[in-house]
């Protein structure tokens, strides 16, 4: 039994040659329930902490920021299906129905390939107001932002939700006892009739175009500033601000889904028996689990990169650490001032009874 979360079903592959491979992938149960879990907890704390600083204390609000409510939202549609998985690779049994497999399924890809989108908004938008900042003026407004938004959304769930309900969830007999599984039985037909072909668009669409428009944008704000006008204009300091949310901003990009896309390019080559070889299926077999792992931990790093890309909530971190600072200080010091006083009332009784009350005779 393998899984695949955009392409179920290698165990559904019958052939003389896959049965005859041995299958050396059952590491990745324990893995997807270890690291499931993590991403549960961080990825939930850190998109509820952003959202909550994007709703209550950001009083402005600009185009970036539009992208980065959205790439919040597409992130936590995803987590929260994430004990449903932990559970199942823990019991290797899905009991929640074929809807929510489907869902699930459908979510998973309309947060990797929304993220990547939204993303990449993030970076040409970056690439608008520092290489073209007053002919960009007319394009980066809110209202042009939300239409690329609600443009990226159709775009990904027009691709995430017919793979997602082309699913359907099988029962079989394991340990005596009937289980259900999920993320697992595209058939090996519809693989054949078109689901090579759903690689080759979103590979293309959902992947390379993000990425070479990611690093060309990129490339060229680093040209811009180098630019002498961009450095009397802007700083050392603002160079530095924006040379480091690039590094952040493409390393994390880079390391969440390059891995798991280029993987997938394999496993279409292997189901397809364009590449064939059990050491070939066994590489891919065992690269699949660690490469999705990286991919889902993108709702951990997506955060960093709102901290990085916006100064405006970085003011906010800084004013909210601020705050909670004070307070602590007021905390501590209110005690310590009442405990001040009380001593130095104590001492003055005492001062006054010596003096009033004093023996003449001594």
């Amino acid at each position: 039994m393998v899984d695949s979360f955009f392409i179920p079903g290698w165990a559904d592959n019958s052939s003389a040659n896959s049965s005859a491979c041995v299958k050396n992938d059952g590491f990745k149960y324990p893995l997807y329930s270890t690291v499931f879990s993590i991403v549960f907890v961080v990825g939930l704390i850190t998109n509820v902490m952003a959202i909550y600083i994007f709703t209550c204390s950001l009083k402005l609000r600009n185009e970036t920021t539009t992208y980065m409510m959205n790439l919040v939202v597409s992130d936590l549609l995803f987590v929260f299906t994430l004990p449903l998985r932990v559970f199942y690779f823990i019991n290797q049994n899905w009991p929640f129905g074929s809807m929510l497999c489907k869902v699930s399924v459908s979510l998973f890809h309309t947060n990797m390939y929304g993220s990547i989108f939204f993303l990449t908004c993030i970076s040409v938008d970056r690439f608008l107001a520092i290489v073209h900042p007053f002919r960009s003026r007319a394009l980066r407004t809110k209202r042009n932002a939300k239409i690329v938004c609600v443009a990226v959304w159709v775009l990904v769930l027009s691709g995430s939700l017919p793979t997602g309900f082309m699913l359907e969830t099988t029962s079989r007999e394991k340990n005596k006892n009937n289980a259900t599984f999920c993320f697992e039985n595209f058939s090996s037909k519809q693989w054949k009739s078109h689901l090579s072909k759903v690689v080759i668009f979103i590979e293309i669409v959902g992947f390379v175009i993000p990425l070479l428009l990611n690093v060309c944008c990129s490339i060229m704000v680093l040209q811009t500033l180098r630019c002498p006008q961009t450095i009397s204009r802007g700083g050392k300091l603002n160079k530095t601000k924006i040379l480091r949310m690039i590094i952040v901003h493409i390393s994390i990009f880079c390391f969440c889904f390059i891995p798991y896309n280029v993987n997938l390019v394999f496993y279409a080559l292997v189901r397809t028996k364009t590449l064939k070889g059990c050491f070939v299926e066994s590489v891919v077999r065992t690269i699949y689990p660690i490469a999705l792992c990286i991919a889902v931990s993108n709702c951990c790093f997506d955060p960093i990169i709102y901290y990085f890309t916006s100064e405006t909530i970085q003011n906010s971190i800084k004013k909210k650490k601020s705050q909670i600072d004070r307070s602590y200080e007021v905390k501590f010091s209110e005690p310590l001032q009442s405990e001040t006083s009380s001593n130095l009332q104590c001492n003055l009784r005492n001062l006054k009874a010596k003096v009033f009350h004093s023996d003449p005779s001594e």
